[in-house]
């Protein structure tokens, strides 16, 4: 006798999909800016300065109404001076003098002598020299040299991180499948073509 009934497993399959980790960089840029500052020489000089004086020279040459009448006031103190001097010196004489001695002849000719000394006219001129003075010289010297810049503008570089994944799909679901592989099956059981009765007689 043949089964009747077939029965067939389907089974489930499962499709799978795994994206891996990446680690994805960037690298760095850098950007370099280079900028010159210009320098130089400078050279400043200053001669030397001479300063002449010449106003007491010139003032003993021809001197001024303040420094002549400086003089003059000067010149007459001394003559007083001189004048009580003598004055005194004479009068001493005078009183010590001997009959019959002669000094008036005597203070006349000393005078005279007096005058013609104080009198010659001879005297050196200028009387002082001109005053110098000087400033000294000078020489400033100032050097600088160029001045190279560097800017440097970096990017950190940067890393993108994509995690794993893993994607399940189910592409056919389980199953049974029972199928019938019989002959038909007749109600009442006479009515099949191929029917035989039994014979259930001895």
């Amino acid at each position: 006798m043949t089964p009747l009934i077939e029965i067939k497993n389907v089974p489930i399959e499962i499709e799978m999909k795994i994206s891996h980790a990446k680690l994805e960089h960037t690298r760095g840029t850098a950007d370099l800016e280079i900028s010159r500052d210009k320098g130089g020489l400078s050279i400043r000089t200053k001669p030397i300065r001479v300063n002449i004086d010449t106003f007491e020279a010139r003032n003993s040459v021809f001197p001024t109404t303040i420094t002549a009448v400086e003089q003059q006031a000067e010149r007459g103190k001394q003559a007083v001076y001189e004048a009580t001097a003598t004055y005194a010196q004479q009068g001493q004489l005078l009183l010590n003098a001997k009959i019959g001695q002669e000094l008036v002849t005597q203070f006349a000719a000393e005078s005279v002598m007096k005058d013609v000394k104080t009198n010659v006219g001879i005297d050196f001129i200028p009387k002082t020299g001109a005053e110098i003075t000087w400033d000294p010289a000078e020489l400033n010297i100032r050097f600088e040299m160029d001045k190279v810049n560097f800017d440097w503008r970096m990017n950190q570089p940067q890393f993108e991180f994509t995690p794993g994944d893993i994607e399940l799909s189910v592409t056919q679901r389980p199953d049974v499948v029972i199928t019938y592989v019989g002959g038909p099956i007749y109600v009442p059981r006479s009515a099949d073509p191929n029917y035989t009765p039994i014979d259930v007689e001895a």
